[in-house]
């Protein structure tokens, strides 16, 4: 009578903030993939929200994490943090939807309100430096070209470092730095001489606040 198989062999589960070894483990254990989503797809789908509006969101954070997990063979084991990688692969996804959102931001800067686009600037109690500010703001914003606007709000919404923005999109820190420059100078002359209005409108802030100091 033969021995039985003996069970099979896994590692040891993967550390919580070790990313890159919960990709390589789920290589062979697809499961394990899903800590991933449960760290980060919050994060993501706030991120689209803010870009797109709530219903496009949905399909955009679903996207991202279903391209991840089907590329994640060639994920960079030197990268300890698949925050960088996973913004990229939303990066991308939103500016195949690049029209739509130019045309809320102009919707919002000519009439001061729009369905979508509404999304980015949260209701806040000193609405009327919320009014005053979110429209020139988001006229700069459809003005700036999908590179810069993306490298702004992924500093601006997303939190990203320099480092970590060059990372999601795959350009070098140098380009980065020129890119939010530039973008820096269309915010500050958009808002004019004090572009920090609105202290107390959460999404117009983070971008005043990038446009201003940094």
């Amino acid at each position: 009578m033969t021995d039985p198989d003996p069970p099979p062999h896994h590692d040891p589960d993967p550390t919580p903030d070790d990313d890159a070894a919960v990709v390589a483990q789920s290589l062979e254990r697809p499961e394990i993939f899903a800590r991933l989503y449960d760290r980060y797809a919050p994060d993501i789908h706030r991120y689209a929200a803010r870009r797109l509006g709530d219903g496009a969101a949905d399909d955009i954070t679903a996207e991202t994490f279903l391209i991840a997990f089907r590329g994640r063979a060639r994920y960079d084991q030197g990268r300890r943090t698949a925050r960088p990688w996973l913004y990229g692969i939303a990066a991308n996804l939103i500016g195949k939807h690049r029209r739509a959102e130019v045309r809320a931001l102009r919707a919002l800067a000519r009439t001061g309100t729009d369905p979508v686009a509404e999304s980015w600037v949260e209701r806040a109690d000193s609405r009327m430096a919320a009014e005053a500010t979110r429209r020139p703001l988001a006229a700069a914003l459809a003005g700036l070209s999908a590179r810069d606007r993306h490298v702004l709000l992924l500093v601006a919404w997303a939190d990203l470092s320099y480092q970590e923005v060059a990372e999601a999109l795959g350009i070098p820190v140098g380009t980065v730095r020129s890119r939010l420059n530039r973008a820096r100078r269309t915010v500050r002359s958009a808002l004019g001489t004090d572009p920090t209005l609105v202290s107390d409108a959460t999404d117009a802030t983070d971008v005043t606040e990038v446009a201003s100091y940094g």
